[in-house]
């Protein structure tokens, strides 16, 4: 997902010069991210179509959640591997997550 630091270099690619936006449309073309958040988008544009639609979906996520749930979600994702879930991670290393603020507000 695009995090909100990536939005400013979102905006720069917008108001690039033509020149500079016709080199990263080719860079992208060649397999290139050349967009935080753009991965596997075969153009610039589809690129940075990509990257917007990431960062707004996790904020549409962050709202329904709330902050904290939000966070917790994090921490138990970012103890994942390749070999374990993160809830299998923090549970061996005894790492607190709770779950209950993973709950969608109404």
């Amino acid at each position: 997902m695009a995090s909100g630091q990536d939005q400013p270099q979102l905006e720069a690619i917008k108001n690039a010069p033509q020149e500079e936006k016709a080199d990263l449309d080719a860079r992208a073309r060649q397999g290139e991210t050349v967009v935080p958040g753009g991965t596997r988008g075969k153009s610039l544009e589809a690129q940075r179509h990509l990257a917007e639609g990431r960062h707004k979906g996790g904020e549409a996520r962050k709202q329904q959640m709330g902050k904290e749930g939000y966070q917790e979600m994090g921490h138990k994702g970012g103890l994942s591997t390749t070999d374990k879930s993160g809830g299998e991670r923090a549970s061996e290393e005894g790492i607190p997550i709770d779950e209950s603020t993973f709950r969608t507000r109404s």
